[in-house]
């Protein structure tokens, strides 16, 4: 082979042979092999966590990202083709794009959500670009591995593969356990961008440092010092940049904002018209309460099931803790239980002031225990039995939640329930997602409850719905009324608990499916239906 304008190969390259190398450096390049694998597939990783945390409907974002990626993987590996004869200076220039790219890819498309409000088409030309580059590495690869000692072609692919595949692995694992926690989705993929770099160029470029020409190989690694020094200057700028990009979302001032493995929390605050402080809790971008009125959401959810015995009260999700604020208002609660996925909702709900403030410090009291588990789960192992039970989670946008709405959650509730025990469960808008409320509603009585569904007006939220449900299908609808000693309520009476049955004619029960795990129904009519809002 002659001299090119990136290789310069060896005589024995010139004869068809591998050139000599020290041993130990195809172990030092199937590493190399090794560390790109696990950066490209936390780069996969981060663009769907994003997409789902920002867009939602994380099936969609996922299936978009991983069919456009293998798509771009083959165009990527058919284009390396013809760079096969030039495969040191090739796979360097390679990696060092993509490391550029891979790095930045999450504050791109954070930036096009924010400011651009082009999220998709960004997404999908990000996803073809890393895709397209990740593809192109292997090729060259698999030419620089038989550069150091020819094999047989079954053996070569399984040795690259074996790397690749390991490498993925634990890229795939490191991603929630490590990167996620210790610097989040904007510095994690910059983080991974550098590694990239060292491991695809430097590396590559040391053991091949006798076959490149050396103006070559030094503008490759200025290159790649270059991309570095880019990362590290965004890495250092990146918490002033996501403060930035994440107020253009949101009306009023943010106080508080943290990404956590489970969802993204942010907190405002600002002075409502009432001339009150108004506080705003926001996961995942949708509004989880206003301070202004959501004592009129939370009364409604906890005080008409605790009409009923409640000694012990079960709230799953609620991680806020406005709904336990409610529950304690009741002497005679002897214990509640709340379980709720994320620890850092509870931890901001004990230890951020306008959040205690707004919950009594509820998190304090004796007679709560706080279980951080996924509440499908933790329902299939429980064994205790409650009074009441109190159902806050957020609406059933994706898959993760929707299971949470499904027949089958409701049997699994039933093993923690009293022949009379009451369940409440907040169940969306009956005006802006109707299908969904009525198939909430649905579905609470395919798993055997008895039910009465009603609607309230949270001026925050508009319209708003709560399914109120006892065991026992074909039983008496559980009535919807207050204790005798319900302590002073701001919003709720007997009076309005009557007027909140009756729906509008354009918003009475309507012919929809229950929901399953292996048909989420629910899911299918939130997102038809909340997308016009």
């Amino acid at each position: 082979m002659s001299t090119t304008v990136l290789d310069r190969t060896t005589p024995s390259g010139t004869s068809g042979k591998p050139a000599a190398h020290p041993r130990g450096t195809r172990f030092l390049l199937l590493l190399a092999v090794f560390v790109c694998a696990a950066c490209g597939l936390v780069y996969e990783l981060a663009l769907t966590a994003l997409g789902s945390y920002l867009i939602g409907n994380s099936v969609m974002q996922t299936s978009v990202v991983i069919s456009v990626m293998v798509f771009a993987m083959g165009i990527g590996s058919l284009a390396a083709k013809p760079l096969q004869r030039r495969a040191v200076g090739a796979f360097a220039l390679v990696e060092i794009l993509l490391a550029l790219v891979g790095g930045l890819s999450v504050l791109i498309l954070y930036v096009a959500f924010a400011w651009l409000r082009l999220y998709m088409p960004a997404m999908v030309v990000v996803s073809f670009v890393v895709g397209l580059l990740v593809g192109a590495e292997i090729p060259l690869l698999m030419t620089l591995l038989q550069r150091i000692r020819r094999q047989e072609a079954g053996s070569a692919v399984a040795d690259m593969f074996a790397a690749d595949y390991v490498g993925a692995l634990v890229g795939g694992l490191c991603f929630p356990l490590l990167l996620l926690p210790a610097f989040g989705q904007l510095k994690g993929a910059l983080v991974v961008g550098a590694v990239n770099a060292v491991a695809g160029v430097v590396v590559v470029l040391w053991i091949f440092r006798r076959e490149t020409r050396r103006v070559v190989r030094n503008g490759l690694l200025a290159g790649a010092a270059a991309v570095l020094g880019l990362l590290a200057t965004v890495y250092v700028l990146a918490d002033d940049i996501e403060v930035t990009a994440r107020q253009q979302l949101y009306r009023d001032p943010i106080v508080h904002a943290e990404t956590t493995p489970y969802q993204d929390i942010v907190v405002t605050r600002s002075t409502a018209f009432t001339g009150q402080p108004d506080t705003r809790l926001f996961l995942n971008g949708d509004l989880q309460f206003s301070s202004v009125d959501e004592y009129r959401y939370h009364e409604a959810l906890v005080h008409p099931a605790l009409s009923g015995k409640r000694s012990s009260v079960l709230v799953l999700g609620g991680g806020d803790a406005l709904a336990l604020r409610e529950v304690l208002r009741y002497d005679d609660v002897e214990r509640v239980t709340l379980v709720d996925l994320d620890p850092a909702m509870t931890r901001l709900a004990h230890d951020f002031a306008p959040l205690r403030a707004l919950n009594d410090d509820a998190l304090s009291d004796p007679r709560v225990t706080v279980v951080h588990a996924d509440a499908f789960n933790w329902l299939r192992d429980a064994t205790g039995r409650y009074d009441a039970v109190l159902i806050d989670f957020p609406d059933p946008d994706t898959a993760a939640l929707a299971k949470l709405y499904s027949v089958e959650f409701y049997h699994l509730l039933g093993r923690v329930l009293t022949p009379d025990s009451r369940v409440m469960v907040q169940g969306g808008s009956p005006f802006f997602a109707p299908k969904s409320y009525w198939s909430i509603a649905a579905t609470i009585g395919e798993a055997g409850y008895a039910t009465t569904p009603y609607q309230i007006d949270v001026p925050s939220f508009g319209n708003w719905g709560f399914v109120l449900a006892s065991p026992g299908a074909g039983g008496a609808p559980p009535p919807l009324r207050l204790a005798a000693r319900t302590p002073p309520l701001r919003f709720l009476d007997e009076d309005v608990l009557a007027a909140a049955t009756v729906f509008p004619v354009d918003r009475r029960r309507q012919d929809v499916r229950a929901s399953t795990l292996m048909d989420p129904a629910v899911l299918e009519y939130t997102r038809h239906e909340w997308q016009n809002y």
